[in-house]
Order: C-alpha cells, then sequence, then structure tokens
C-alpha cells in the first residue's frame, strides 16, 4: 500500500471494480418498481443542515472515486487477491440488501434479512464494496477519502432515522432498539 499512487488512465484500474457496484445498483434500480426507487432517494424533511454535510460528502466521495477510477489495480499482489475477495463480499451483501428493500411493502420499515444485522445495510456493505476497491488498488489516500466521505454521510443517515421515526412512528422505534446502525457491534 502507497499513500498517493500514481493516477493513469487504464484498463486495468479501480474503476472495473467500481463498475460492479454500479452495474448491480443500477441493474436493481432499472428492475425496481419506480415506487421502491423513489422511496430509497426520497430526501424530504432533510434540514439545510443535513443536506449541506451530505454534498460534503459526496464531494469528498468524488475525490475516492477519481482515485479508485485512475489508480491501476495491484494485479499479482496480496493487496489485490484481499480487495477483490473484501469487493465481493460487499457486493453479495448489496445484493442482498437491495433486494429486502424490494420485497417490503412500501408501508413498513424495512427490518427483515440483511436489515435484521444493520439499519443501513446498504451503506455497511456499499461501504465494504469501496474498501475493498481502496486495498486493491494499494492506496491509502482513497481509503483515507472513503472514511471522511462516510463521516459526512453518517449525518445524512442520522436524517434519513429521523424522517422514519415520523412515517412509521413505534415500529421504526422498536426495529431501532433491537437492530445496531451499522453492524453488531457499532
Amino acid at each position: 500500500m502507497e499513500f498517493f499512487p500514481n493516477l493513469e488512465w487504464g484498463w486495468l484500474n479501480g474503476w472495473l471494480l467500481l463498475g460492479l457496484l454500479c452495474l448491480t445498483e443500477g441493474v436493481c434500480f432499472l428492475l425496481f418498481p419506480k415506487a421502491v426507487a423513489k422511496r430509497l432517494f426520497d430526501r424530504s424533511g432533510w434540514s439545510e443542515k443535513q443536506v449541506v454535510f451530505t454534498v460534503i460528502g459526496k464531494l469528498v466521495a468524488l475525490v475516492c472515486l477519481t482515485l479508485l477510477i485512475f489508480t491501476p489495480l495491484k494485479l499479482g499482489a496480496p493487496v489485490f487477491f484481499i480487495g477483490a475477495g473484501v469487493t465481493v463480499l460487499g457486493l453479495s451483501g448489496l445484493l442482498a440488501a437491495l433486494l429486502n428493500f424490494k420485497d417490503t411493502p412500501l408501508d413498513q420499515p424495512v427490518s427483515r434479512g440483511m436489515y435484521r444485522i444493520s439499519r443501513h445495510p446498504q451503506i455497511v456493505t456499499s461501504s465494504v464494496v469501496l474498501l475493498g476497491t481502496c486495498i486493491a488498488i494499494g492506496s491509502w489516500a482513497a481509503l483515507l477519502a472513503l472514511v471522511i466521505a462516510r463521516f459526512f454521510s453518517h449525518l445524512g443517515i442520522l436524517a434519513e432515522e429521523e424522517i422514519c421515526l415520523q412515517h412509521y412512528g413505534d415500529a421504526y422505534r422498536a426495529y431501532m432498539q433491537r437492530t445496531p446502525r451499522y453492524l453488531v457491534f457499532f
């Protein structure tokens, strides 16, 4: 691993693994009913502060994505195999979480499947995919940008939870009490 990698355009860059994330989400969003996709991206009810922090997080994520796209994969190196394995693990979890989300009636909070171990498994598993890609390109700078971006996205997650409490009431409150925000140990 190196702090700041040499950036170059190439066919064997981190964008390949990143493309798997985009393909997984894109296919699911195209195949899901419109109401499900709309619920997934609803940001109504967010405060101005929450929107600003989310935008900052997305700008930092853009730095991370740029590093992932323009950094060659460390093919043949141990970090590549570890990163690729972590990426596949994250993609599997993301697909399961998206299907759990799709299969939940719109008038109920999502609390089955992957949502039993995390209130935000899509965020957790997409973070695992990005972590794996950061490892596969061997970049500490990309990893640092990912951590900072996820810190700011945490503030958006808090906003989502407030809106879910307003929308689903006691059912979501009970879900919050029995399910950790990110993972079992957080």
